[in-house]
């Protein structure tokens, strides 16, 4: 029962990592971590050992989906392959501003 929690306080602090990350932390996307957070509290009291672990299951696998759709973008950024380009042209733009010190405008942000 112990590595149950473990694993599942584990994963709970993966998933919202990567949500926080990959989604955002704006207040239009708090409903994600919220989602989340509520899915988590609600399954709690599962004592079902099979049930419990399709739970974490299921968090591990969409953490991992979070996780890759993003590092897919970023190669298919890298690789100028058909994509929107103006998120490339922000995140080009801030990181050479960040390299000196300073900081976009909010109109680049």
């Amino acid at each position: 029962m112990r590595s149950d929690t473990f694993q599942t306080v584990q994963i709970y602090r993966l998933l919202l990592k990567a949500v926080k990350k990959h989604i955002g932390k704006e207040e239009n996307k708090r409903h994600f971590i919220e989602f989340v957070t509520s899915e988590f509290r609600n399954n709690r009291n599962l004592s079902d050992g099979v049930a419990v672990q399709q739970k974490i299951k299921l968090a591990h696998d969409y953490t991992f989906l979070l996780n890759n759709v993003h590092h897919h973008k970023d190669l298919l950024f890298s690789y100028n392959i058909a994509v929107d380009r103006s998120d490339e042209v922000k995140r080009t733009l801030g990181k050479s501003a960040s390299s000196v010190g300073l900081r976009l405008p909010e109109v680049y942000q």
